[in-house]
């Protein structure tokens, strides 16, 4: 597979052995960070404690073998630099929501929040109620943090994960996250390409690239233009003249595309269903793990509203290690810092009320209570919908909740024997009936690098009819469809590459189904309940079911709880007074 820019695609034999390099597009050519020559050395560039160095004792020589020696492609790990989103109007306006904890009144008395849940909405809520001056109580059930972004390391001392977890230009919440934390460099940056595979020629991809000189819209109109293996020319023409309103009618027309099929618009738009089937099955399971039959136009448009409108909007980064190391601890060390708690293995087993229907106590499984001045549920909403008390279900705030519900999801971790040559540095879109993405993190990720042996993470996804079948029957039926990715160093039996280990991580319920009619049924975070407060990607905010819907759905939670603050502390002082009496 071609390569393009400083990914570059070369076989470097050292000493007689495959040499795989990873460095930094902004250090070539100078002194790294830890002062070490590019000319000696190439390094690992960007990061701090999770560097290592390959040296190489004369590099002319290296050149010299590969004009006579020149082997099969192979993928060297360049890094990019972080794109230039500071000055856009969504980071700014994501700028502008943090600021306004660290620059809010410091409370005369500080509230103690308890917060449910520690995936990255409650994370989040308890990050900016730290900002505000308060003293929130995060709960995780688990001994892990992170929900949904969760990882765990096993006996060998490597990581499987929840998911393929991808942090996209458009992120501006996620990306102010990484920047309050000083932990910007822990993203890895790739090459700004949406890089396909071509189910009916096996093994070969197919891209979209970005020209980085270019602006949006023109970077994505351009790449798409430019792409003639996927759509033809008619199929691009009838696809734009589709989009027009979408384009012409803005937020608006997008928030009413909630109640259609993303199959039903294309098809009422005059787009062919091939254009479906060719960009969009594969768009669908990667925002929402489900097919386009399925899944509200709604979730299609705000993606390719902010990939179109945003120059580097659709640019991608991995982070270079494990999630809940590498970026849920930077936010519970900041929440500490500020006075905040963070307690694992704390799973609550009732939502106890006062007779006037408000919340009283977290009840956890060991028996013992967690009071506050207010409460959030920040967990997957099937999961609050379970805890949900009954003297709350017929009000019409949580019933809607019944329409929300989680989709399964698995994901697949494969060592091979050896390292896969058909990959790349970056997110693949595998066209697969049964896979949506994947990536060799053992060449997208620091922490997972490997240079002689691949790690495969794929998203196995629609999972409905297999979340509850065996773990071997999911691998088996993964390798053949990994067969036609990799026809010449892959087989279903196999025969070529051997696996040494995986691991397979079942989500029953993941993040909330995205079909149409859901978006009325999305609760605000401030619920009806006085001094309760909901937060987590299914609740109302405009990223739908993603990362950074999570991380804006903890703000919102946290900006509705800044400025209950007078009617918490009123409502504190009556429970107090109530209880000096009695």
């Amino acid at each position: 597979m071609p390569q393009i820019g400083l990914v570059s695609a070369v076989n470097l034999r050292v000493q007689g052995n495959s040499a795989y390099l990873w460095s930094s597009r902004s250090s070539l050519g100078t002194d790294s960070q830890d002062g070490c020559s590019q000319r000696n050395s190439l390094c690992f560039g960007g990061s701090d404690s999770m560097s290592h160095r390959l040296k190489i004792r004369n590099p002319h020589s290296i050149t010299r073998r590969l004009a006579k020696d020149f082997r099969p492609l192979k993928v060297v790990c360049i890094d990019y630099p972080r794109p230039e989103l500071d000055n856009t109007v969504n980071y700014l306006e994501a700028a502008f929501l943090s600021s306004s904890f660290r620059s809010s009144p410091r409370p005369t008395k500080p509230l103690e929040i308890v917060i449910a849940g520690a995936g990255l909405g409650g994370l989040s809520t308890a990050k900016y109620l730290a900002d505000a001056g308060h003293k929130p109580i995060l709960l995780e059930a688990r001994d892990v943090l992170g929900g949904k972004v969760a990882a765990w390391k096993d006996d060998d001392g490597d990581w499987y994960e929840t998911g393929l977890h991808i942090f996209f230009g458009a992120y501006p919440n996620m990306q102010n996250l990484f920047g309050e934390l000083g932990i910007n460099d822990r993203l890895q940056w790739k090459e700004h390409s949406m890089i396909f595979a071509m189910p009916n020629k096996p093994g070969e991809f197919s891209r979209f690239d970005f020209p980085e000189a270019l602006p949006a819209p023109l970077n994505g109109i351009l790449a798409i233009l430019k792409n003639n293996e996927m759509l033809t020319w008619p199929e691009k023409f009838k696809f734009a003249i589709g989009l027009l309103p979408a384009m012409l009618g803005g937020q608006s027309y997008v928030e009413a595309q909630d109640g259609i099929s993303v199959k039903d618009w294309m098809r009422k738009q005059g787009v062919p269903d091939r254009v479906t089937d060719e960009v969009f099955i594969a768009m669908s399971k990667a925002l929402n793990f489900i097919n386009p039959d399925e899944l509200s136009m709604q979730c299609i448009l705000i993606a390719l509203n902010r990939f179109l409108q945003e120059k580097h909007g659709s640019k991608m980064a991995f982070l270079d290690g494990n999630p809940p190391e590498r970026l849920c601890m930077p936010i519970v060390e900041h929440i500490e810092s500020k006075g905040g708690q963070v307690r694992l293995n704390s799973r609550i087993k009732k939502i106890e009320l006062n007779e006037d229907g408000s919340v009283k106590c977290f009840i956890l499984n060991d028996g013992s209570t967690i009071e506050g001045d207010a409460f959030v549920f920040a967990t997957p909403v099937d999961i609050f919908k379970l805890l949900l008390p009954e003297d709350w279900k017929e009000i019409p705030y949580f019933q809607k909740l019944e329409k929300l519900v989680g989709v399964p999801v698995i994901n697949v971790h494969i060592w091979f024997d050896r390292k896969l040559k058909n990959t790349s540095d970056n997110l693949l879109f595998s066209r697969s009936p049964l896979l949506s993405v994947y990536a060799d993190m053992s060449v997208t990720c620091k922490e997972y690098y490997d240079p002689n042996k691949s790690m495969l993470e794929l998203v196995f996804a629609p999972a409905e009819e297999w979340v509850s079948r065996s773990d071997s029957e999911i691998i088996d039926a993964t390798m053949k469809e990994l067969a036609k990715l990799f026809p010449d160093e892959i087989s279903a039996d196999q025969s070529k590459a051997k696996i040494l280990k995986y691991h397979v991580v079942k989500t029953p319920r993941s993040v909330y189904k995205t079909v149409p009619g859901c978006e009325p049924c999305r609760p605000l975070q401030r619920s009806p309940v006085e001094g309760f407060y909901l937060a987590g990607d299914y609740t109302k905010q405009k990223y739908l079911a993603s990362m950074e819907g999570a991380v804006l759905s903890g703000k919102f939670c946290a900006q509705a709880i800044v400025q209950d603050y007078e009617l918490l502390v009123g409502r504190s002082q009556r429970k107090l007074a109530e209880t000096s009496v009695v």
